[in-house]
């Protein structure tokens, strides 16, 4: 993948969006030098990227999140120095945002300068297997809602319609349909297909675009 300095994830919850949003930064520091992973979703009190702060430390990945990450006080707030994510143009930034309009509220505060310097991809990750997005249009709905509450249009889809351990590649393949129909609706490219690291070669060359993932090993939003 080629990445602008600003990848922002959103999705609904259960959808996967953080798994994709650790190996998207495990990816993109193969690539680059000066990278973070800023946690800005406020719905989830335990702030998930959390769970992989000693990977990150060790691929000396920066972690912008809230100070009651992984605490048990549920209180939605922000990172101390999420301004760094707009402002600091040296840096190369996965964003991890809330996967419904309240959640994007949070993206609101930021999205005049991102909108601003215009180097971001807006992804939306979609899981065809979680129960409020089982198909285009009610997949579709969620986007719409983040689009208008958090100010920046999505520019693609990340399909990562999986039953976590218990995903084969056969479900892989048949998700593609959703994805595409979900793409069609909505003008937008299926950017990446992710799927587990031990099936990626049994689907490469018969998937487009395959992102293999390592899963986190708690479960995640």
């Amino acid at each position: 993948m080629n990445y602008k300095r600003l990848t922002l994830l959103c999705g609904h919850y259960g959808s996967g969006k953080t798994n994709v949003a650790v190996n998207m930064a495990f990816d993109l520091r193969n690539k680059y030098e000066n990278v973070a992973v800023a946690d800005l979703d406020i719905v989830n009190p335990y702030f998930r990227t959390k769970d992989s702060v000693k990977d990150f430390e060790e691929r000396n990945i920066r972690l912008i999140c809230s100070e009651y990450a992984n605490s048990n006080l549920d209180i939605p707030a922000l990172p101390q120095d999420m301004y760094a994510i707009t402002d600091d143009k040296s840096l190369k930034v996965i964003l991890d945002i809330g996967g419904d309009d309240r959640g994007a509220l949070a993206l609101g505060r930021l999205a005049p300068k991102i909108n601003e310097e215009q180097d971001f991809e807006m992804l939306m990750v979609i899981n065809k297997f979680r129960p409020l997005t089982p198909d285009a249009d009610s997949t579709i709905e969620v986007m719409r809602e983040v689009e208008f509450a958090g100010g920046i249009k999505f520019t693609g889809l990340v399909n990562n319609s999986n039953l976590g351990d218990e995903t084969t590649a056969q479900d892989v393949i048949d998700s593609a349909a959703y994805a595409n129909t979900v793409a069609e609706k909505s003008g937008l490219p299926v950017v990446l297909t992710t799927v587990k690291e031990d099936l990626f070669e049994e689907l490469k060359g018969k998937v487009e675009n395959l992102f293999p993932m390592k899963l986190q090993a708690k479960p995640i939003s």
